[in-house]
């Protein structure tokens, strides 16, 4: 029977679209922002991503636990949907704010900020994920729900994508500190928005346990769980496509392309291909087992990634092969989330408990820690390629920039196939647990 209302499956897309708004806006234009209007040097930008990514570590998957052991008369999740997007929007504001003083306070004042970003985002991005796996009995829903979410997502990067370079022109232009600060100001708080509606609206219909389940307990639905295991070293690896693309895209545009304009192009490619791969994923998981799509997409995907660096040629055939490349990762997006739907309910069979809120924060973990990779490739390939701000463009770089473009998503798409070898869930075995837990749940009433 489904039960998602019209308004909540609206408000879940819109929550999503406007904390990938913020999101996209700070993996974009963080580190240019830190390196050419800080003038940090790359070095310490990398010491910095790196830095909150193993905060994040433990940061992540406490907040998961917490969250699994919240207890209100709004839910688990919705709390924190409701604190989350005021918190978020005032820490991005910071990440973009020249703050004046030393080059050391500089770095510092830098860094502080970013770790605080990163926890503030962390409070609302595991519970908007990890409500989508209680808010419905019916598989089909939730994976509905899941699809909008991800499609909302990207909806938000390319808004930011597309509309970034404009609006910061419109506050005086790429090379100007206050204009990232009011463009942050203005996305966040658009962002912020949109976000705290689904703490408002979304319901949740699976019930936790009545009694709360420990932590050294609950970190067992990861560590009991090959499946998830498996799937999560996968995502670790195929996040690193778009991550490694949104953190070099503007570098590609302005020293590859000669024209930072290509950015909002880069975006539309990306809407375009993002949006059409998910769109079909839903259809394509009705009719095929999950694992086998996740697989034929990261194939396709590493051919459409590497064709353009191999046969050359400027923007427009290389715009068109990241548009499909871009399809490709919107499948592997949907096909992946419904996997860890699916290894949630492995979980509460072999455990008796869900654990949405840890598997989720591993999720996020994942992502962020995929991003933080990415940044720190593209600051080690700054320091190899002997990168200094406003340079004119040479060989090496050029080559160094296309390379972190096309040759490094192919290869995170083939390296993303084989952890998939320990996930051995199959649909029929998927059906039958549910029916399992549906006939537990109903004895338990």
């Amino acid at each position: 029977m489904k039960t998602i209302s019209r308004a909540e499956k609206l408000t879940y897309t819109g929550s999503l679209l406007g904390q990938n708004m913020i999101y996209s806006f700070v993996t974009m234009y963080v580190m240019f922002f830190f390196t050419d209007l800080l003038r940090i040097p790359s070095q310490s930008v990398t010491i910095i991503m790196v830095t909150a990514s193993l905060w994040d570590a433990i940061n992540d998957i406490l907040m998961g636990m917490i969250a699994d052991r919240t207890k209100t008369r709004w839910g688990k999740f919705r709390p924190y949907l409701l604190a989350g997007p005021f918190v978020i929007a005032v820490t991005t504001v910071l990440c973009f704010w020249n703050f004046g003083g030393s080059a050391a306070g500089t770095v510092a004042v830098a860094a502080v900020c970013y770790v605080l970003w990163g926890m503030s985002y962390t409070v609302y991005d595991i519970p908007i994920w990890a409500i989508s796996s209680v808010s419905s009995h019916d598989a089909d829903e939730k994976n509905g729900m899941v699809t909008l979410g991800k499609i909302g997502g990207t909806l938000g990067t390319v808004i930011v994508s597309v509309g970034s370079v404009a609006l910061l022109n419109a506050f005086g232009g790429e090379r100007s500190a206050p204009a990232y600060a009011a463009a942050a100001a203005t996305i966040a708080g658009v962002g912020a928005l949109l976000m705290l509606l689904s703490g408002l609206v979304l319901r949740e219909r699976i019930a936790p346990p009545a009694k709360g389940v420990p932590f050294r307990r609950n970190i067992h639905t990861i560590l009991d769980n090959t499946p998830l295991k498996a799937l999560m070293v996968s995502l670790l690896i195929v996040n690193m496509v778009n991550n490694v693309r949104q953190v070099a895209q503007m570098y590609f545009a302005v020293y590859v392309w000669g024209d930072s304009s290509y950015v909002t192009y880069i975006g539309l490619s990306l809407v375009v291909g993002m949006i059409f791969g998910m769109a079909v994923s839903p259809a394509l998981i009705r009719r095929f087992d999950k694992k086998y799509i996740f697989i034929t997409a990261c194939a396709a995907g590493a051919v459409s990634s590497i064709l353009p660096f191999a046969v050359g040629g400027g923007p427009v055939p290389g715009l068109i092969l990241l548009g499909v490349s871009f399809a490709f990762t919107g499948v592997t997006t949907i096909s992946s989330t419904s996997m860890l739907m699916d290894a949630i309910d492995y979980a509460e069979h072999k455990l008796g408990f869900r654990g949405e809120g840890v598997v989720f924060s591993m999720n996020t973990f994942l992502n962020k820690l995929s991003s933080t990779i990415s940044k720190g490739l593209l600051g080690v390939s700054l320091t190899a390629m002997h990168y200094v701000d406003n340079m004119a463009p040479n060989e090496t770089v050029q080559t160094g920039f296309s390379a972190i473009v096309y040759v490094v998503p192919a290869m995170c798409f083939l390296l993303a196939i084989v952890p998939l070898a320990f996930y051995r869930l199959k649909p029929a075995q998927i059906e039958t647990i549910r029916t399992e837990l549906e006939n537990r749940r109903t004895a338990e009433k």
